[in-house]
């Protein structure tokens, strides 16, 4: 997952609203999204490639209102095939019960053992639900350090951009994207319509200029090609977009939209309602 955007408890009728491309290699074998066998109340894509550790996911929504999004923090220099894949993490807070700082704070001492990643999560069933954000990252200057203290923070009420750095880090995709989401945002009346216009806007291919271009440690020609919202090449790019958005009665709508190297190669919908929710709770 290479784009996030989040709104947290900014428009009137949706506690929360996320928008997500998931940039991967074409050949990782991978599970549309889909209500788990195992876990039936997950809805999430499945990772489904020979690694280390749990077969995960790259984000994930529950029928508790429990949500969880991951994203690989870019620096090549450090990464080390070696360690466990960065999905199960996501998989595992999908899975429990435990409020999001908590389970950040309860797992922490294995977090080191993964690398770089962004983890946004929330539970909606919760009395006082709140999002949070983690990385196992620190940004210091300009090299990207493992944290030693694993506190996460609680978001306020806004609208959030997350790509392959910290949380906003104003690359070109993460502010242009952001500044469209809130526009799509404003125009939304709560209805669950507009869906495509929220899922054609993360389509946007345009590249960044060069001196607007992050310094991650990848070739220039990466640095451009990965610049923009949705990437498209003959081995890499956006596998697929995705649309979440609960309103305060409860009711979820979750869509996801496929593609391959060529084309769109198939669209999802979900619907239904949270179990146990409390309109009150948000």
């Amino acid at each position: 997952m290479c784009l996030v955007l989040t709104s947290w408890q900014s428009h009137p009728d949706y506690p929360l609203v996320v928008l997500a491309n998931r940039d991967e290699f074409y050949e990782r074998a991978t599970d549309a999204m889909h209500w788990w066998r195992d876990h039936p109340h997950i809805l999430a894509g499945r990772d489904l490639a020979d690694v280390k550790g749990e077969a995960g996911t790259w984000m994930g929504f529950s029928k508790t209102g429990r949500f969880a999004a991951l994203t690989n923090v870019r620096a090549p220099s450090e990464k080390n095939p070696d360690t466990p894949t960065r999905g199960e993490i996501t998989a595992s807070f999908l899975k429990s019960d435990q409020a999001p700082a908590q389970f950040i704070t309860s797992q922490g001492s294995s977090f080191g053992r993964y690398n770089g990643f962004n983890l946004l999560a929330t539970d909606l069933s919760k009395e006082t639900p709140s999002l949070v954000w983690f990385s196992n990252r620190v940004q210091m200057g300009q090299s990207l350090r493992p944290r030693k203290t694993m506190n996460p923070q609680a978001l306020k009420p806004g609208i959030y951009g997350l790509s392959n750095g910290m949380l906003d880090t104003p690359w070109p995709k993460v502010q242009h994207r952001v500044g469209a989401f809130a526009q799509l945002l404003a125009m939304d009346t709560g209805q669950f319509k507009r869906a495509e216009h929220y899922l054609r806007m993360m389509e946007d291919m345009t590249q960044a200029q060069d001196e607007y271009l992050p310094q991650t440690g990848v070739s220039y020609e990466w640095e451009k090609v990965l610049s923009s919202a949705f990437i498209r090449t003959p081995n890499y790019g956006t596998r697929s977009s995705s649309l979440i958005r609960v309103r305060k009665d409860g009711h979820f709508e979750v869509i996801e939209k496929r593609f391959d190297a060529d084309k769109e190669i198939g669209t999802q919908s979900f619907e239904g309602r949270l179990e146990n929710f409390l309109s009150t709770r948000v």
